[in-house]
């Protein structure tokens, strides 16, 4: 694993010990890796809503219901886990 050396804010810095202070997380290097990785799914997440609404943009309308453009978001957040 690629070792780093970073600088937090006092309020973060505090939140951090705060979270490993509870239990959440062993250490703030896990707490700061966990929030990378939901940052990611974000992203991923963003950029998939994104590319859908282009494509829509482009194509004019859609002859799927909300039920099933709602139940491929679901799949897709499940499948990106």
């Amino acid at each position: 694993m690629a070792r780093q050396s970073i600088s937090f804010t006092k309020p973060n810095d505090e939140w951090l010990k705060n979270q490993v202070d509870k239990g959440e997380y062993s250490s703030k290097s896990e707490l700061v890796n966990d929030l990378i990785r939901q940052t990611r799914k974000q992203q991923l997440e963003i950029d998939w809503i994104r590319a859908k609404l282009e494509k829509a943009e482009k194509s004019g309308f859609t002859s799927e219901t909300k039920e099933d453009i709602l139940a491929q978001s679901k799949s897709l957040l499940t499948d990106e886990v």
